[in-house]
């Protein structure tokens, strides 16, 4: 199947999924060497467009997300991967998802998770993601 990388600069949005709840954890961007590892590895493997370069996910957390199954959109331009999450969560600040917060009716965000985990437990002082 041909992937529409060049329909977005390279980059895809990749949107992460519990494979078993249904639950979006995460949204990161892969190119196609990202998607490529990810095949081949069998590990979610995104391009860090902050740092120019590719990053698994749980390298320096050991929150790794083990791929079940890879899904393309009907435009071939978005990525779906179902994964099981290894470890207690996937958000660098500390929760299960990323999307922790609700926007309410004045459009401000409240937090509406727990933690998870420690992010300075896991990566110390300095901010991962």
């Amino acid at each position: 199947m041909e992937i529409a990388f060049g329909k977005s600069g390279g980059l895809l949005p990749a949107i992460v999924q519990d494979f078993r709840s249904g639950e979006v954890l995460m949204l990161g961007f892969m190119n196609d060497v990202a998607l490529a590892e990810t095949r081949k590895t069998g590990e979610v493997v995104f391009f860090s467009r902050s740092r120019q370069k590719l990053w698994k996910k749980g390298e320096s957390s050991g929150h790794v997300l083990k791929v079940r199954e890879l899904r393309i959109d009907c435009d071939a331009d978005t990525i779906l991967a179902r994964v099981e999450a290894v470890g207690p969560g996937v958000c660098h600040e500390g929760y299960r998802s990323c999307f922790f917060r609700v926007l309410d009716e004045t459009g401000e965000g409240r937090v509406t998770e727990r933690k998870t985990f420690s992010p300075e437990q896991v990566y110390g002082g300095e901010e991962k993601r």
